[in-house]
């Protein structure tokens, strides 16, 4: 699985309310956009899906998130197994300095897999995965630093796949690529739909409208319009969407 339900979720930091009453649906395999201006929440929405908000002095949240029933932000919820379940790409590449095989093979060595065997399958599987194993299998004990922007960036996704996650955020992971090495990584994220539900964060609307299923746009903290993206970049509901889209603001 791999489903997130949102109730009523309010975050603060400190006084300041970022997100307001965001109520969403995010469906498994398939492919969800979050679209706005800057400031307006997107990725700030995005971190609280793996509770890395939780690093951040005076962050507080009401309401649910709940991943397959069960809400992530209750005591009884295990935050190893919650970021194991849910990878997470940046914006930049951040590969760590060390070979490409021990940037694929730290996650699964952190949750206690030793079997070299074991890990030399999944660190084949998720470099597969991430489409550059050919790239890279004969040098993986070459530095992940030596490898291209574009590399780097697909290194980082087999790093987030390594460890079977269901779920995958993405948080503008095309934004310091060329434009090469960005459709290598729409291509992987249309392809890994499949297997994985997945949360992108883009400034690009060309590139919300090229691969996600829905699209939810946000503005000032909250969703002005969830739907399917053909309806939202054809006929949203909306205006201030509709502004958006036309690039009458933003």
């Amino acid at each position: 699985m791999g489903t997130f339900t949102i109730k009523d979720m309010d975050l603060y930091y400190g006084d300041f309310q970022a997100l307001k009453g965001i109520t969403i649906d995010l469906p498994a395999n398939q492919v969800t956009a979050l679209i706005g201006p800057s400031g307006c929440g997107k990725s700030t929405f995005l971190k609280s899906l793996n509770r890395m908000n939780d690093l951040v002095p005076g962050c507080r949240i009401d309401g649910q998130i709940l991943l397959d029933g069960q809400d992530i932000y209750s005591k009884k919820f295990n935050l190893n197994n919650l970021r194991k379940r849910v990878g997470m790409v940046f914006q930049q590449p951040n590969p760590f300095a060390m070979s490409i095989y021990d940037n694929v093979a730290y996650g699964p060595r952190t949750h206690g897999i030793k079997d070299k065997k074991t890990l030399d399958d999944l660190v084949e599987k998720s470099l597969k995965g991430a489409a550059i194993w050919d790239e890279v299998k004969d040098n993986l004990k070459k530095s992940a630093m030596s490898l291209s922007g574009g590399q780097q960036q697909r290194l980082c996704i087999a790093r987030a796949l390594a460890v079977e996650p269901d779920i995958l955020l993405m948080d503008e992971p095309t934004s310091a690529l060329d434009p090469i090495s960005t459709l290598k990584i729409e291509d992987l994220v249309r392809d890994l739909k499949k297997d994985y539900t997945i949360i992108i964060v883009t400034h690009n609307m060309q590139q919300a409208g090229r691969i996600s299923d829905n699209t939810a746009f946000f503005l000032t903290g909250e969703i002005c319009e969830f739907d399917k993206t053909e309806t939202i970049f054809t006929t949203p509901k909306d205006k201030r969407t509709e502004d958006y889209i036309s690039g009458r603001f933003g």
